[in-house]
């Protein structure tokens, strides 16, 4: 059988050439890391070179994507446990009125006219709202509104400075996400939201501008209910 020869000792490569080919490689790898993987995947450019070679962008984007679909999914579980939390409200509240049933009506009832002035007002506190909160850079806050399939609503929301991230968006036990729209950097949003379905329909704000801002939310229209959940 033939074997292959041996390579002479003069034509490997010497403990000192072996050395310097791994520092080499060690230092590339090095910069390759500094310059183009840090930069692109999590927008941290510490030479510079990323942001002219359009890397840090691109690495900022996917960072904040993945930390908003964490927040997602923080806020599906919240959405779940503000739901369990409402049926309870809702058994309570369903005891107390059948025990206020109960009760002996009041002596003195009131006029027509009266009755009909403090139903009208009643009703207007009811279904018109104004919220406001405060975000610092990179927080959030989610306000909804509890609605029957196809009540609608007419909303306006602004920032006093900066700008926010926004999500409008629905669920219920049997859907975790349904989408009405979404922004980036904006400062207003106003229109019309009909509810899709049974359940619970709002915004989700996430401050991605330097300073801290503060979000108003003015809504008025069809809804029972309208809270913070987060």
């Amino acid at each position: 059988m033939y074997n292959a020869n041996k390579p002479a000792d003069v034509n490997l490569p010497s403990t000192k050439q072996l050395l310097i080919s791994t520092v080499v490689a060690l230092v590339a790898a090095f910069l390759i890391l500094i310059i183009a993987i840090l930069p692109a995947e999590y927008g941290i450019d510490p030479t510079g070179l990323g942001k002219k070679l359009s890397l840090t962008q691109m690495g900022e984007i996917k960072a904040q994507l993945a930390e908003e679909a964490l927040q997602d999914q923080s806020l599906q579980g919240n959405s779940s446990q503000d739901k369990s939390n409402q049926n309870n409200a809702s058994q309570d509240k369903a005891n107390t009125v059948t025990k206020a049933e109960e009760q002996p009506l009041p002596a003195a009832p009131l006029n027509a006219a009266q009755a009909v002035s403090e139903s009208v007002s009643s009703k207007v506190a009811a279904n018109s709202e104004q919220v406001s909160v405060t975000l610092k850079p990179g927080q959030a806050a989610e306000i909804k509104l509890a609605m029957k399939s196809a009540e609608t609503v007419e909303f306006s929301w602004s920032v006093n400075v900066g700008h926010v991230n926004f999500d409008t968006h629905a669920d219920n036990r049997k859907v975790k996400y349904h989408n009405y729209s979404k922004g980036k950097a904006v400062t207003q949003d106003k229109g019309q939201l009909t509810a899709a379905f049974d359940g619970m329909h709002g915004w989700f704000w996430r401050n991605r501008s330097k300073e801290q801002v503060t979000v108003t939310l003015d809504v008025s229209g069809d809804f029972t209910d309208i809270k913070r959940v987060l």
